[in-house]
């Protein structure tokens, strides 16, 4: 399976954006990008010359893939397929990215990053109304009940995960019940309650080329 292995601190940096893609070190003093928050490589903290519209649209999916942690052919196919669906593209984009289970899992609690949330699909920890998925780009729908596996509940990474959930929070649309390792999703998610600076309509513009 490709993945993307570069550095995800250098991404951030790249972005000027923090992305959230280290877990709990983004949160900490240890955080490359609050330490070092100008461009990476040797001209980093050079002055960037004024970008052209396209570069403005594809540096905009550039970070909106590095925030989900999708390749090229992931997120194009995503696309495509919200391009199909009824109501505004870009909005459609965005919820079918929030329904994802690896971005579920993270935002629900049970991991610190969507990475560490596709190791815990991948790895068959996730129940999903029941049943075992191990397919990170799932979409979930309202209704679903997703749970973490009986033998897996003793895994400390899982449970200091879930202890710092009351420093993020859980969005409005899951209804987290620690106790017993279980979420359900409520309602699928809207466009005003993913607060990530995104400007999805560069996205749908550079895709219309």
């Amino acid at each position: 399976m490709a993945r993307n292995i570069g550095a995800a601190c250098r991404r951030c940096r790249r972005e000027n954006l923090k992305l959230y893609l280290k877990g709990d070190r983004c949160y900490s003093d240890k955080c490359s990008f609050e330490r070092r928050a100008f461009g990476p490589g040797q001209h980093g903290q050079a002055r960037f010359k004024k970008l052209s519209d396209y570069a403005v649209q594809l540096r905009e999916k550039q970070k909106v893939k590095s925030m989900y942690g999708m390749l090229e052919g992931q997120f194009r196919l995503t696309f495509a397929k919200s391009e199909m669906q009824k109501g505004v593209t870009g909005e459609n984009l965005l919820i079918n990215l929030e329904r994802r289970l690896d971005n579920t899992i993270f935002r629900i609690g049970f991991a610190s990053s969507r990475n560490q949330a596709r190791q815990l699909v991948r790895h068959k920890h996730i129940l999903v109304n029941g049943k075992k998925v191990n397919v990170p780009s799932f979409l979930v729908s309202a209704g679903d009940v997703i749970t973490i596996k009986e033998k897996s509940r003793a895994n400390t990474l899982l449970n200091e995960n879930l202890e710092a959930v009351a420093r993020r929070g859980v969005p409005s649309w899951i209804e987290l019940d620690k106790d017993n390792y279980k979420a359900e999703i409520k309602t699928l998610p809207n466009r005003e309650e993913i607060t990530m600076p995104i400007q999805e309509q560069l996205i749908v513009e550079l895709y219309s080329k």
